[in-house]
């Protein structure tokens, strides 16, 4: 495998530690910012948000340029935004800085799998794309945990500060190892609302913005969770992520298998059936690590099954459109990121920490509704188009 491959999915890595960064240091950031918790948690939903609305715009508007020289400038703005947000004396600011390094997050991610893609020959390109995202699981598995560690011993500040020093001293290293890749013509804005007006595409882009933001609603606010229900921190909580993300990375390997295990079309449906059960049995482990501990294996699991099921679905469904449906995917997946993280926020602030489980479960159950309306679409579809 070409190196420079591992270089982009160290990108990729930083990029997604960002993301799911204050997840595991919302207590010490509202604490600082002297906010509640449910607004430090509206950080998440603003970064997830804000690369789903980006991803695609500025994808379409930097088709002209040079794609090594975008991800450079990509990295350095990630930087500045996080330099940022490491100084940023108040919630506002702290805020705006967090949609500055979501915007470049988006072309990073995206760009390091079309690069990673293009050093390979043909026959290697699914693989060095698979390197760029185990860079973006493994940020899941490490990232949160890093934060919370560096968190804990020098304040909410030092994690943002890692990953400005990071993306500063990745720059430089792609700018020397990387070839010039041409601007390249990218897929109109239209191209992309084509395909969400097909109803059984719509339907299984809904599965990913329904299930990923039940997730959230209570993955966003797990510190405080674990905290409150078991007792967790600092070192404890830190392993309790480390785990987590360890059957995070497992997950998008099942999600995959399932699918062309059983097919597409039922493991679109099943994956929500199994996630909602497992949400809902959450709170039956409360004060009881012994069963807490292999249901958030499974729901760690079953949160990355769903994204390689859409995916493949999508492309099974509409294999000429394939390249806009994954471009849609990836902005569905952060809208419910966004929706997950802000649904969370508004239940602490309401009923309360505890009943996040079961309001995951009710968006987990609409995922269901969504995929099995997907899948009678495209039945229906299959039978008219026979009747012709």
């Amino acid at each position: 495998m070409n190196p420079r491959v591992y270089l982009l999915a160290l990108a990729s890595f930083v990029a997604g530690c960002d993301e799911n960064l204050v997840g595991g240091i919302l207590p010490l950031v509202a604490q600082g910012l002297h906010v509640s918790l449910s607004a430090a948690g509206q950080l998440t939903s603003a970064f997830s948000l804000t690369f789903a609305l980006c991803a695609a715009p500025l994808l379409a508007l930097t088709g002209r340029f040079e794609r090594r020289r975008l991800l450079i400038g990509a990295l350095a703005v990630f930087a500045l935004g996080n330099l940022g947000a490491a100084l940023s004396p108040s919630y506002t600011l702290l805020l705006l800085c967090r949609v500055l390094s979501a915007a470049s997050c988006a072309l990073i991610v995206v760009l390091a799998s079309t690069l990673a893609a293009s050093l390979v020959e043909p026959s290697h390109k699914g693989r060095a794309i698979g390197i760029v995202f185990v860079g973006i699981s493994g940020s899941l598995v490490l990232g949160i945990p890093l934060g919370i560690v560096l968190g804990d011993a020098h304040g909410w500040r030092a994690p943002f500060l890692l990953l400005a020093a990071l993306a500063a001293l990745l720059a430089p290293l792609l700018a020397l190892s990387l070839p010039r890749f041409a601007a390249r013509p990218t897929l109109p804005l239209s191209a992309y609302l084509t395909q969400l007006a097909v109803p059984r595409l719509s339907a299984a882009q809904a599965v990913s913005v329904l299930l990923i933001g039940g997730h959230f609603v209570l993955f966003a606010y797990l510190a405080p969770y674990a905290s409150a229900t078991l007792g967790l921190s600092g070192d404890a909580l830190s392993l309790l992520y480390l785990g987590f993300g360890a059957a995070a990375v497992c997950g998008g390997y099942l999600g995959g298998w399932l699918s062309d295990r059983l097919g597409a079309a039922r493991a679109l449906w099943l994956i929500p059936a199994l996630f909602t059960l497992v949400l809902a049995a959450l709170p039956l482990a409360n004060g009881r690590l012994a069963l807490f501990l292999p249901l958030l294996a499974l729901w760690s699991a079953l949160s990355w099954t769903i994204s390689p099921a859409v995916q493949n679905y999508l492309i099974q469904s509409a294999p000429a459109a394939a390249d806009a449906n994954v471009g849609i995917n990836t902005s569905a997946m952060h809208l419910g990121v966004a929706l997950g993280s802000a649904l969370g926020g508004l239940v602490i602030a309401g009923p309360g920490l505890a009943v996040t489980p079961w309001a995951g479960a009710v968006l987990a159950a609409l995922a269901w509704v969504a995929a099995r309306c997907s899948v009678a679409a495209a039945q229906q579809q299959a039978i008219t188009a026979g009747s012709r």
